[in-house]
């Protein structure tokens, strides 16, 4: 039969198993995505299944979720509200859209840069610096 400390882990057990450090583990606990368990004696035991809760936060910040919106989606683990889960992703989507606009205007405002740059006459400043340099209002 499992005894509780065969179920259950230290902090440091947990943050080794679920890949991450122990201040991450703090901080989501801060946060209120992760539980903080009552001290038995001298250690706080937390249930193996939180590396998984751990791995799933994990997962969403790669995908681009903020924290607020990872605890949403925490609040929708059992999968039923398929129209708020896919409203979540769907506004990440969009974020993450924009963003790569963004970065496709950089991308071709650099390069356009970088060419003037090459092709511009030895006497004249490069026009990167002077673009950079530029007062914008």
């Amino acid at each position: 039969m499992p005894t509780a400390r065969s179920t259950s882990l230290t902090i440091g057990k947990l943050a080794q198993a679920a890949g991450v450090g122990v201040e991450t583990i703090r901080y989501y606990q801060q946060r209120g995505l992760l539980p903080v368990p009552e001290a038995r004696g001298a250690y706080r035991y937390y249930p193996v299944a939180l590396g998984q809760r751990i791995r799933f936060i994990k997962r969403a910040q790669e995908l681009g979720f903020s924290l607020g919106e990872v605890a949403e989606l925490l609040s929708l683990e059992d999968g039923l509200d398929r129209p708020s889960i896919r409203q979540i992703a769907s506004q990440r989507l969009e974020e993450i859209r924009t963003r790569l606009a963004d970065l496709q205007r950089m991308q071709q405002a650099l390069s356009h840069l970088i060419d003037s740059c090459e092709h511009t006459g030895k006497e004249l400043p490069c026009p990167i610096i002077e673009t950079l340099a530029a007062d914008v209002h």
